[in-house]
């Protein structure tokens, strides 16, 4: 379990009283001046009232240890039947649980490289991206759009890029499960392989249905603050891992599940919406927090607020095992056609 790295404190100067926090893990990333930023970003960083959110690097962490469980096992627990049984047995849920927060293990200054080059797989701040203009769906695409404007990806971060690499891995490993079953092959290696792509992506899917983790205002509120929130630098860690720790059970997220369902379109653009809408949110959490509904037992309110996001995750992660499964059966076009 891991408290939110400091991204930056956006929007205004950090004075020195505001940086007396408890001690977070630092942000690997490169600082660098304003100067640097090209005038057409910050343009449009300014017509948004963004600017100094370009430059101070953003980081954070998602649902703690039990949260991601929670999501990953809901999600494994409630596939449709038509998946393989493997998917299924109480091994499977076991390790898919297990595997819920695999990245946030990845996160420990002793891998300073891998910690650098995957936190910024964790987020998206929506509000830096969206500046930029149409997501594409290619993450070197995008990087190269930020590039261009004098940004840094770590800055802004990969969410929907990472889960949706993740997703395709999780698709060809169940091509090749259908390949190797129709060959009579023992299918033992790619169902492992299957079980910890399902885990990886599950908690990216996870950190997706965490407002938090869609906006710059990810620890504490920046900028105009005409309703009072909280600038303190806890709301993110409080709300995700002690509240739900404490509070939230399984049976309390799987009766806010939705209904299982396929995908339909493109699964970038579906997810991205999934992000949007997660981070419609954004405010409730400020909201739910000013009252102290992240404090102890919180309120029903706050409880019923943070069991229908892990629901929302949980929802998310199997429909897009599912999808996967359903892809997997599809004929790969040949790129070699009519050449």
């Amino acid at each position: 379990m891991f408290h939110p790295v400091q991204r930056s404190d956006p929007l205004k100067q950090i004075s020195a009283a505001a940086m007396e926090q408890p001690p977070k893990p630092p942000y690997t990333g490169c600082m660098f001046s304003k100067s640097a930023l090209s005038s057409s970003f910050l343009t449009a960083l300014s017509a948004a009232g963004l600017v100094s959110l370009a430059v101070h690097p953003p980081a954070a962490h998602a649902w703690g240890n039990e949260g991601h469980r929670i999501i990953n096992r809901l999600a494994a627990a409630t596939l449709p039947a038509d998946v393989p049984a493997f998917l299924r047995s109480r091994a499977a849920l076991d390790e898919i649980e297990y595997l819920g927060p695999e990245p946030d293990r990845w996160r420990s200054p002793a891998e300073p490289e891998l910690v650098a080059a995957q936190a910024p797989e964790h987020f998206i701040d929506l509000e830096l991206a969206d500046a930029l203009g149409p997501l594409p769906h290619k993450r070197l695409d995008f990087e190269a759009e930020v590039f261009a404007a004098g940004q840094r990806p770590e800055k802004i971060g990969l969410q929907p890029w990472e889960t949706t690499e993740v997703w395709e891995r999780l698709k060809a490993a169940m091509r090749q499960y259908r390949a190797m079953t129709a060959n009579h092959e023992d299918t033992a290696p790619v169902e492992q392989a299957i079980l910890f792509y399902v885990g990886w992506l599950g908690h990216y899917v996870g950190d997706g249905s965490q407002p938090l983790h869609t906006t710059v205002q990810y620890n504490g509120w920046t900028g105009p603050n005409p309703n009072g929130y909280t600038t303190a630098h806890q709301i993110h860690y409080q709300f995700e891992s002690p509240f739900v720790a404490a509070n939230i059970h399984a049976p309390d997220v799987e009766a806010k599940m939705s209904p299982v369902k396929a995908i339909d379109g493109d699964i970038f653009d579906a997810y991205v919406a999934y992000l949007r809408q997660t981070r419609s949110f954004v405010e409730k959490v400020y909201q739910l927090d000013k009252v102290g509904g992240f404090q102890g037992a919180g309120t029903p309110e706050s409880r019923q607020f943070t069991a229908q996001r892990l629901a929302a995750g949980a929802s998310m992660l199997r429909d897009m095992i599912y999808t996967a499964w359903l892809d997997s059966a599809k004929p790969v076009p040949d790129p070699y056609a009519g050449k």
